[in-house]
């Protein structure tokens, strides 16, 4: 019969040490907690294939970083020699100049290594291993120079604020921007830069999506006139079109079947917006009803249309024409 308070067959416990294992046989049965992810043991390809990820996104200069305004932008890799020199003698601002250890110096890379010095860009001396997975594996030819994101004003504070200064008599001519409606080649975002440099406009207007962004590309075609004109972006190119129009300025959308042509554009004169649109769909709809005329260039009939870049030139060299004559 059990005693009291004690369980059938339960036997006796004696304290104090025992002959056996001394626990270890406990403990080695209590295990090492849960199997790690594939991908954090060193041992194992994922771990490595992790870790090369990482590097990459650490070194990642050409795949967007940031959202300044809602459009994404980033931070460029512009590499090859011929590429960065070009790039350094348009005055692109760059944030550092990464040259490969033990690099055969021909004159390209002596000229942009004199011109990083006299910018006082810094410049990185990496192996050829480490400027491969910073540049992924394009060809570099030994040196990268790095772009920092541009950064992009609101499209609506700069017409207002250019109005006020119109209106305060700082301006000596009336406000003239260039908006674009679906261009996508940066090329030409860089052309149309340098043709509203040229001719006294005060701003260039980028919708948020599908739309070229300042990049590299767009800032050598400017060919430095970037530094100098702004780039600003619309949110709703719409919306920035009716805000203009609300602040004093005319808005013309350029297309092949234009109600009037560029030579009778009256409204020159006038604080103006060009808009222009891309060459396979021009205009959207919603931009060209909030218009205030649409203008045609006239061309040959053998010649379907005009470059977006091209046409912008010609109409803002003719709106400086008019303006001209009218002084």
């Amino acid at each position: 019969m059990a005693k009291a308070g004690r369980r059938p067959g339960a036997t006796n416990a004696k304290k104090g040490p025992t002959k056996g294992t001394g626990g270890k046989n406990r403990r080695s049965l209590e295990g090492k907690g849960p199997t790690p992810k594939a991908e954090d043991r060193p041992y194992h390809k994922a771990y490595k294939m992790k870790r090369a990820a990482e590097r990459r996104q650490a070194g990642q200069h050409s795949r967007p970083q940031q959202r300044l305004g809602g459009k994404r932008t980033s931070e460029e890799l512009v590499t090859g020699r011929n590429a960065v020199l070009e790039a350094l003698k348009t005055e692109i601002p760059a944030k550092h100049l990464f040259v490969m250890s033990h690099i055969e110096a021909d004159e390209r890379v002596k000229e942009i290594i004199k011109i990083a010095n006299q910018e006082d860009l810094p410049l990185l001396e990496i192996s050829r291993g480490e400027l491969d997975r910073l540049t992924e594996g394009s060809v570099h030819q030994g040196v990268a120079l790095q772009i920092p994101p541009y950064k992009y004003p609101d499209a609506t504070d700069l017409i207002l604020t250019t109005m006020e200064k119109f209106h305060e008599g700082q301006l000596s001519t009336p406000p003239l921007f260039v908006a674009l409606d679906g261009i996508t080649d940066p090329r030409n975002l860089g052309a149309i830069i340098r043709s509203v440099s040229a001719f006294n406009g005060d701003g260039v207007v980028i919708p948020e999506r599908r739309s070229a962004a300042v990049t590299a590309s767009a800032w050598k075609t400017s060919a430095g006139a970037a530094a100098r004109i702004p780039v600003a972006m619309a949110t709703n190119l719409t919306r920035v079109v009716q805000q203009a129009k609300d602040s004093g300025v005319f808005v013309v959308g350029l297309d092949g079947g234009g109600d009037i042509e560029l030579p009778n554009l009256e409204l020159a004169s006038e604080p103006l917006m060009i808009v222009v649109g891309s060459e396979g769909k021009g205009l959207s709809r919603l931009v060209t009803e909030n218009c205030d005329q649409i203008v045609s260039i006239p061309i040959s009939s053998a010649m379907e249309s005009l470059n977006a870049a091209t046409a912008v030139s010609i109409s803002l060299y003719e709106v400086s024409r008019r303006r001209a004559q009218g002084k």
